[in-house]
């Protein structure tokens, strides 16, 4: 079964392998080299002045960043399930909260968000997406962090890549904190979060708040090569070995072949009649609006052996989506695509063909060369 959802992403056996070694106490030297290995690594992908891992879901790391970033006041965008758990996260804590709401396929405008910011001068951070990926949505976030900025530097611009780290390389120079997690494009299992920080964020977090979410004690204790709590060893090792597999050809490559599948697979899904979703889309997934979006999902997972997500809430049933993160064969996203069209064949909805392969391939190709 080929696992094509958006998180979690398969882990590739060398990965598997190095995380079947024997057990570390992470309390010793031999341990500790291998966190400021994982570490030093994180630093250079986010492009950031400080990280922090921490042993838990994203959803942990966007708690965390609520607690330690936002004082008073956050503005969200609530674009998808993700845009939405952010404001759910704010009020939660006792935050208060001025939300931007749109449709699941529309990015956030930045002509409301200087709206927003205008009626409310005590906004002290902002929460975003980068891909949404309720409906593999991109939103503007670089466009939207540098007017926040421009307004008051003092703002704390947080951005969910949980999917998008590692998927596309992202331009943090306004973006204060960066969130991540292990079961996307990092093709580990679920349980390691990723925070990159800058070196106003590090300020603005000072001692810290809360007991096993405060990023102070966590930049501390990390920055001494181990962690405030017990750290998720078998993940840090795992995060060091997919490290390896990336660094065989480089990040650059990895951005350039994703961002070549997800331009061939939107083109060999509309070229046998298919609609893409969001009207802005990630790199990290093909969404698909379609009635038969469930038969087609039955279709690939008892026949043809591909696993796909749907949807949630009101697109449950309309949607599905195809994983693009990690370091994915090509051969498996041109099957993908083909078994789609078959599945639409014994649907009855088009003649079989080979039109999707074909498109996905000369896509694909021409992007590469």
């Amino acid at each position: 079964m080929l696992l094509f959802t958006p998180g979690p992403t398969p882990v590739p056996e060398s990965v598997r392998q190095a995380m079947a070694t024997q057990t570390l106490h992470h309390r010793t030297p031999e341990f500790e080299a291998i966190f400021k290995e994982a570490r030093e690594r994180l630093l250079n992908l986010f492009g950031m002045e400080e990280c922090v891992m921490l042993a838990s879901s994203g959803t942990g790391a966007m708690q965390s960043c609520v607690l330690n970033l936002c004082n008073r006041k956050a503005l969200t965008i609530n674009a998808g399930k993700f845009g939405e758990r952010f404001g759910k996260i704010v009020t939660a804590m006792g935050k208060e909260l001025v939300e931007l709401k749109y449709e699941w396929n529309t990015p956030a405008q930045l002509v409301d968000v200087k709206e927003a910011l205008a009626e409310n001068s005590d906004i002290d951070s902002l929460f975003i997406q980068i891909s949404e990926s309720a409906g593999g949505l991109r939103h503007p976030v670089e466009e939207i962090a540098s007017y926040v900025k421009s307004v008051n530097k003092d703002i704390m611009v947080i951005a969910d890549g949980i999917t998008a780290v590692g998927v596309e390389k992202i331009d943090t120079t306004n973006i204060d904190a960066l969130v991540a997690g292990s079961q996307k494009a990092f093709m580990l299992p679920p349980g390691l979060a990723m925070i990159g920080l800058s070196s106003l964020a590090v300020d603005r977090i000072g001692d810290g708040v809360d007991y096993y979410f405060n990023l102070a004690s966590e930049i501390k204790k990390q920055r001494q090569n181990t962690t405030a709590y017990t750290a998720p060893t078998t993940l840090i090792i795992g995060l060091n070995a997919i490290f390896d597999e990336i660094e065989k050809e480089g990040v650059d490559t990895l951005y350039t072949e994703t961002k070549a599948r997800a331009k061939a697979t939107q083109s060999a899904l509309e070229s046998i009649g298919l609609s893409i979703y969001p009207k802005t889309p990630a790199l990290s997934m093909s969404t698909v609006l379609d009635n038969d979006a469930e038969p087609i999902r039955k279709l690939l997972k008892t026949k043809y052996g591909v696993n796909i997500a749907g949807g949630q809430d009101h697109l449950k049933g309309k949607i599905f989506r195809i994983n693009q993160m990690g370091l994915i064969a090509v051969y498996e996203s041109a099957w993908v695509v083909n078994a789609i069209e078959m599945a639409l064949s014994d649907l009855g909805r088009r003649e079989f063909d080979g039109t999707a392969s074909r498109t996905f391939n000369r896509v694909y190709f021409n992007e590469i060369d």
